[in-house]
């Protein structure tokens, strides 16, 4: 159907006032919808198929009911006491309500000291489609003078983020937006893209590569998952492998591959940055 501004305003309109959606960021919306009301027969058809492709790469990820203000509260609490085991368990609490995060708790102890060993220290990290991993800052061994720049789709989690950031003494800025139209501006010596690749590339086939070129760190942590949320591996770790690689063809940017039980993941070097 024709896509034009008025029907565009009205599909994003009628999509943040779904209870479901009302915290995507409305960048996020708009950039799915004219996409969808481009291709679409009508409309509702545009509206439904927008509804389904935040679903597929936000809302399928997240248990329902997120408790942002109740698990602030625990993490201050922990915060002002200094008692950094508790943290750290209420943290794994916290990160049990992402699929992505929760598939990283059996690995959370050596995903990290394995995947960043021997980089110099860090001072800044971007973390791209982040979800709920910056909850993971406390097994990061990063520097404690570290700015952190998180960015997912979601106004509420930006908000939580900032507020968890705050409370534990640790410098940056959550942001909600379309990571797929607007890469970090910041510099940085790592950045995170922890599976998200194949959810971005549900909204675009081209933005994985866009936004690995554009991205303006020393080093890239990127991941894959090697099963689906259902649980099936499918062939996973062969297909995210061959795509990655594919990804790096004629970079000349030095590679090293890291295989754990729930999660491929590759850091890269990018050194001309």
């Amino acid at each position: 159907m024709k896509n034009d501004a008025h029907e565009l305003a009205r599909l994003v309109e009628a999509v943040l006032q779904s209870p479901k959606y009302k915290h995507v960021c409305p960048e996020v919306v708009r950039n799915i919808g004219a996409r969808e009301l481009a291709t679409r027969r009508n409309w509702k058809e545009a509206l439904k198929a927008t509804k389904n492709k935040l679903h597929q790469v936000g809302g399928a990820y997240f248990d329902a009911g997120t408790r942002y203000s109740q698990w602030l509260d625990a993490l201050k609490r922990a915060a002002q006491i200094a008692d950094h085991t508790l943290l750290r368990h209420i943290c794994m609490e916290i990160m049990e309500h992402h699929s992505s995060t929760r598939e990283r708790l059996g690995i959370l102890d050596q995903f990290y000291t394995r995947t960043l060993a021997g980089l110099p220290p860090i001072h800044r990290v971007l973390d791209i489609a982040c979800g709920l991993n910056p909850l993971a800052i406390p097994w990061m061994g990063l520097d404690k003078d570290v700015q952190y720049y998180a960015y997912d789709m979601y106004t509420d989690l930006a908000d939580f983020l900032n507020e968890f950031m705050t409370a534990i003494g640790v410098q940056g800025r959550a942001y909600a937006c379309d990571i797929t139209h607007s890469p970090p501006p910041h510099q940085a010596d790592l950045a995170f893209l922890l599976k998200s690749l194949p959810c971005l590339e549900q909204l675009d086939k081209s933005a994985s590569l866009r936004l690995l070129e554009a991205v303006q760190a020393d080093y890239l942590l990127i991941s894959f998952p090697v099963r689906s949320l259902g649980g099936r591996e499918k062939g996973m770790v062969q297909n995210y492998e061959e795509r990655f690689w594919e990804l790096m063809s004629g970079k000349p940017w030095p590679v090293q591959r890291f295989a754990f039980a729930t999660e491929l993941a590759f850091l890269v070097s990018k050194p001309e940055c």
